[in-house]
């Protein structure tokens, strides 16, 4: 027995020495972003077989670290401001595909120090390729994962095709007769709105608006002749004309809006084909109440707006909450790159830890659902963020003490044994 109380002080030692290591791995880490802390899962060791039916009276071997539990807890979230930076908030890891120490394949992390590597990739600080759905031209996903580029060259320019007016026009006006010679004079209300044509250059188009009386007004589309092939520079041009029925309730009741086909002086398109819209009339089968009206108040434009833009050059990416890449232009636009695949596993527990901030998936772990961020169960993500390690540091200390006052109470089971079998040799004597 008093051997056995040896072996079990030197299998308390062992245990203790190992579990220090993992605490020592915790606190060496503590810096480290996404990382996940770990804690040692001793177990007692049998002195007898468990099928020899002999009494559990009996003093078992000691104890043996029998796993390294790792504890996936979320981590606090840090804003960087860098716009690749992303965080996980919740069960997920991002996927990452490319070589580690041989192995090819997915890896998965919760770093999110992305970057843009020389070929225009999405990569993580390893080089390795990041994973999600890339965005259709309809802004649609694609259903398979791949590797996800960023489009760093110029934005083409988009020709203009819809005007978008949200108006109120004063049923007190004075009726006038619209001049195209005297546009400012003859009309009672006007706004300004640029469009682009095809290559990209601005137009600017002045509508104006005249009270007709009997709850209608007519608009009038005037551009200079500078901007219109075959106008002469300060001359108006007339581009389309139309009318808006209101009722008696301020409501717009019938709007007749021609398309306007316009040929811009230099554009790649002749006949630009460009649709008005100044909300669902009620003949449309709208209330007529959802854009322009006719109140008992002074006209004004409230909104206006028009889908066109000029070239522009990439300036960098923004992430959403759902894990959406989009492309950030100088001009203002935002472009649909792809969005973020996520994985979530069965069991955390049982992923393999690959170094470099990396998991792989192994048989306990089972295999890697991939989905959007959000979608079932999986983690939101914070772009401009990073997760900081989950590793407490006051929580290491006390382990630091507890494992360090067992080491010692482990080595006095040892000499007290020892002291014992001296005093056994002695009884020779």
């Amino acid at each position: 027995m008093v051997l056995r109380a040896i072996f079990s002080g030197v299998s308390g030692l062992r245990a203790e020495g190992e579990a220090i290591g993992v605490v020592g791995d915790n606190i060496a880490n503590v810096n480290t972003v996404g990382f996940k802390s770990q804690r040692a899962v001793f177990q007692d060791v049998l002195g007898h077989s468990i099928l020899a039916g002999t009494s559990s009276a009996l003093p078992g071997s000691g104890v043996r670290m029998g796993d390294v539990q790792q504890l996936f807890t979320q981590g606090s979230l840090s804003n960087t401001g860098v716009s690749t930076d992303v965080a996980l908030n919740g069960d997920g890891f991002l996927v990452v595909a490319g070589t580690v120490d041989g192995i090819t394949g997915n890896f998965y992390t919760r770093a999110g120090q992305l970057t843009i590597d020389k070929d225009g990739d999405l990569v993580n600080q390893q080089g390795l390729n990041v994973q999600g759905y890339i965005a259709n031209a309809d802004g649609t996903m694609q259903a398979s994962v791949s590797n996800l580029a960023v489009p760093t060259a110029s934005l083409a320019p988009f020709a203009t095709e819809e005007i978008t007016v949200t108006a109120n026009l004063d049923p007190r006006e004075t009726p006038a007769v619209f001049d195209l010679l005297d546009p400012d004079g003859t009309s009672n209300h006007t706004t300004s709105i640029t469009v682009f044509d095809s290559l990209g250059t601005a137009r600017t188009l002045d509508i104006y608006f005249n009270n007709a009386g009997g709850n209608l007004y007519t608009y009038n589309v005037v551009a200079d002749g500078a901007d219109i092939a075959g106008g002469i520079a300060g001359t108006n041009v007339l581009v389309s004309t139309g009318s808006l029925q209101f009722n008696t309730d301020g409501a717009l009741d019938t709007a007749t809006t021609p398309d306007l086909n316009v040929s811009f002086a230099g554009g790649s398109t002749p006949g630009q084909i460009i649709t008005m819209d100044f909300g669902q009339d009620i003949t449309g089968g709208g209330t007529g109440l959802d854009g322009t009206t006719q109140f008992s108040s002074a006209s004004a434009v409230s909104s206006q707006s028009q889908n066109g833009y000029a070239s522009g050059e990439f300036s960098g990416l923004a992430i959403d909450g759902t894990g959406l890449v989009q492309g950030l232009y100088t001009n203002g636009q935002k472009i649909a790159i792809g969005q973020l695949a996520v994985a979530k596993f069965r069991s955390n527990d049982g992923l393999g830890r690959a170094g470099q901030n990396l998991w792989i998936e192994t048989r306990d772990s089972g295999t890697a659902a991939l989905g959007a961020a959000g979608a079932g169960g999986r983690a939101s993500v914070s772009g401009g963020a990073l997760e900081a390690s989950n590793v407490d540091l006051g929580e290491e200390f006390v382990g630091l003490i507890q494992h360090q006052r067992s080491f010692s109470a482990n080595s006095r089971t040892i000499t007290t044994a020892d002291e014992m079998l001296q005093e056994l040799i002695n009884i020779k004597r």
